[in-house]
């Protein structure tokens, strides 16, 4: 038993090393793409913002006026609610005031008949938007100034369908909310970055999807994905298989984690591990050997049994190394976020809690509640929502 038990520990320890030198080679070839091209103002098409709100969340004012502040020559910002009770909306309205230049649009989508509120929401919101050139991101995002310029740059192209960006996680109070930004910053990063090396980027990431009226149209509008928990993994699926290129911007953006308490953090991460694993099956299963942490500890447990201290040691050491290292190379290297480089010691605890969420996945039912909504998830990413 105890040579079983060493070898599974090794091998998963072999399989993850093997993954982190796939994350440094592919976090370097995205760096050496990060070169900026000056594109003139006066090339630049009407973008239009949508951003989909429902009530109040940690920084939302400092998040929304961040999009109020681009550098850009002509851009509206339509935000999408269920009513207009929605507390958010005097946040917009606040905020308007003080840039009376940008022009905002709002839109009331009443109770949703789709099982994704947030789609429906977002069919509302462009059937209000006047350009043909869309920037759809999250609530919980904060950008620079030069956030629209970078994103919309690589839509001129018209073979390009879909633009998205990779996140570094803010931390908004709290050890569940410093981990799960570790998380979104390395972990995240990692399977993307490595995903685009080998095969492209056939998805998309929910904080920023820039995309063109031509593209949601050639995929059959927004419909398209109403059942879909995932919408963004989806929409940009959709876009890659009409024959449109979906890229990574050399832009990223700050996510913050609204999650503070471990019951919140929770919910929230195994609810997308069983989408995830809805969605993409087999690269789920995979991903189980890509965690370090796990199978150091072990293959530390049963060398402590056969009464081999120094093995123990030196296999729990290397494991941690791993994952100090790719937190370092990801999440300050790649993304810039300060907090990995502080607080890289903590990354080991969010891989090993990394995989029990992807183990937690695979357990308990298809059953998932979502914004107060109960829903069973079906093969393929498909949700049914349920009587309460």
């Amino acid at each position: 038993m105890y040579d079983v038990v060493l070898f599974v520990a090794l091998f998963g320890l072999l399989t993850s090393t093997v993954y982190l030198g796939m994350v440094l080679v592919a976090s370097a070839r995205y760096c050496r793409s990060r070169r900026k091209a000056d594109v003139p103002p006066a090339s630049l098409p009407p973008a239009t913002l949508l951003k989909p709100l429902h009530g109040m969340e940690p920084h939302l004012r400092e998040n929304l006026e961040s999009f109020f502040r681009q550098d850009y020559p002509q851009f509206e910002i339509v935000f999408g609610m269920r009513s207009p009770d929605d507390p958010a909306l005097n946040v917009v309205r606040e905020i308007s005031l003080r840039y009376p230049h940008v022009q905002v649009k709002t839109a009331f989508s009443g109770e949703p008949p789709w099982p994704n509120a947030k789609v429906y929401n977002l069919d509302h919101m462009l059937n209000a938007a006047q350009y043909d050139l869309f920037v759809i991101s999250d609530s919980d995002v904060h950008v620079e100034p030069n956030y629209l310029r970078d994103v919309t740059r690589p839509l001129l192209n018209s073979e390009i369908g879909m633009v998205t960006c990779l996140y570094r996680g803010v931390n908004t109070g709290g050890l569940w909310s410093r981990l799960e930004a570790l998380g979104m910053s390395v972990e995240m990063t990692s399977g993307v970055l490595v995903a685009d090396m080998l095969e492209g980027m056939k998805f998309a990431l929910g904080p920023t999807m820039a995309t063109r009226r031509d593209a949601i149209d050639a995929i059959g509008g927004m419909g398209k994905l109403a059942d879909y928990l995932a919408d963004d993994f989806v929409l940009g699926s959709m876009i890659d298989a009409c024959g449109y290129k979906v890229v990574l911007s050399d832009h990223v953006i700050d996510h913050m984690v609204i999650n503070r308490s471990l019951y919140s953090s929770l919910q929230h991460q195994v609810r997308w591990a069983k989408s995830t694993r809805r969605s993409r099956p087999k690269g789920h299963l995979g991903t189980g050997l890509t965690f370090c942490v796990p199978f150091a500890l072990l293959g530390a447990a049963a060398a402590l049994l056969h009464h081999s201290p120094v093995l123990a040691a030196s296999i729990l050491a290397m494991g941690v190394a791993n994952r100090a290292l790719q937190c370092l190379a990801v999440g300050w290297g790649v993304v810039g976020d300060n907090t990995a480089r502080q607080t890289f010691w903590l990354y080991p605890i969010r891989d090993l809690l990394g995989f029990a969420f992807w183990a937690a996945s695979f357990l308990g039912s298809r059953h998932l509640v979502w914004r107060g909504s109960r829903y069973r998830l079906e093969p393929g990413g498909r949700m049914i929502r349920e009587a309460a």
